[in-house]
């Protein structure tokens, strides 16, 4: 617990004490009926989901148009408002949720976010080993160390009442991957770590928040992973808003490179699917003034958990500290909740297609 507590000094600055809320003007709740379906077994019906921001959000909503009854709880009380008005049962603490649940799901912003709503006052531990909720599913993106000391602490625990064909509690970490739009239109992608028996009874309940699932492993593999992508997808930025930049300063529009490096060898997601230049593609953030999306301030965040695994394994990871200074001098800025791929416009001061 010593080193945890270490590592979150260093995280401290990237601290939020809750999820970001999505604009209650940009999304609303779907009235579903919350009876559960036939096809979901009882020991899933009743998930808690905790932490309902941007990502949360549309995670949760998809849960409930699948026939999962839902309980949720977020310090955000105009978004927890927003559930209730649509008939979905909120609480005040995330202890109260578990007492309602046969499944938790945390969406959380930080490391210390995630061990409050574990280990904190009303926490899900707060009765000590006794738990009601016989699986407890972690999405955000932690480091791997605070994951596997909590999975090892829901492990020491016991039911309340037996669930299915589990006799004791356990945890799962399973970040995604898809940002906002994905949260939204149900494709995300989990890595999952934990117990494999576990992971491949709640696929189901994964499927029905995103299109893939992939296990990953022992406990903390899922976050280790997706520290991983994170780390290729902030250098995999940089490195097509470098080009970019460099194409512009030579005359050339970033409406040709795009279709120059998507058919060639240079082609990958951040310029097919993500492209950073405002004017190219349509429905990504590059086209509405950066705004929505993944922020540079969780780029910063992920990147700077990177850090931690590589120092201690003395790992050369030249290109990942240069890629968490980069995105820290935007947040220091005042970037910080642009989209990353913002990094185009206000660090290699890009320009704009038109």
């Amino acid at each position: 617990m010593a080193t945890i507590c270490k590592r979150l000094k260093v995280l401290s600055v990237w601290k939020s004490s809750a999820a970001v809320a999505p604009s209650l003007q940009s999304f609303s709740l779907r009235k579903f009926c919350t009876g559960g379906s036939s096809n979901i077994p009882s020991h899933f019906e009743k998930v808690g989901f905790i932490g309902v921001g941007n990502m949360g959000f549309h995670m949760a909503n998809n849960l409930i148009k699948a026939g999962y009854q839902l309980t949720v709880h977020d310090v955000n009380s105009g978004v927890m408002e927003n559930f209730s008005r649509n008939g979905i049962p909120t609480k005040k603490t995330p202890f109260e949720v578990a007492e309602e649940s046969d499944v938790i799901i945390t969406m959380l912003p930080s490391s210390s976010n995630v061990l409050d709503v574990y280990t904190g006052t009303d926490g899900l531990l707060h009765q000590g080993n006794h738990l009601r909720p016989w699986l407890l599913i972690d999405s955000s993106t932690v480091d791997p160390q605070t994951s596997r000391t909590l999975s090892s602490l829901v492990s020491k625990c016991f039911l309340k009442e037996r669930k299915g064909f589990r006799n004791y509690p356990t945890m799962l970490d399973a970040p995604v991957s898809g940002g906002v739009l994905g949260a939204e239109s149900g494709t995300l992608t989990f890595m999952v770590g934990g117990l494999e028996e576990v992971y491949l009874a709640a696929r189901n309940l994964f499927l029905s928040m995103g299109k893939q699932t992939i296990y990953c492993g022992g406990s903390g593999n899922g976050i280790a992973a997706k520290i991983c992508n994170n780390l290729a997808m902030a250098v995999s930025m940089l490195g097509v808003s470098e080009a970019f930049t460099l194409g512009q300063s030579l005359g050339i529009r970033a409406s040709t490179l795009t279709r120059i490096f998507n058919s060639s060898s240079a082609r990958c997601w951040s310029c097919d699917s993500y492209n950073p230049v405002p004017g190219v593609m349509k429905g990504v953030p590059s086209s509405r003034n950066y705004d929505g999306g993944f922020s540079s301030k969780l780029m910063a965040k992920d990147l700077n958990l990177a850090t931690f695994p590589a120092e201690e394994l003395n790992l050369k990871c030249t290109l990942t500290v240069e890629a968490k200074k980069i995105y820290t001098k935007l947040c220091e800025e005042g970037h910080e909740q642009k989209d990353f791929s913002c990094v185009f416009r206000h660090y290699y001061s890009g320009l704009d297609e038109f």
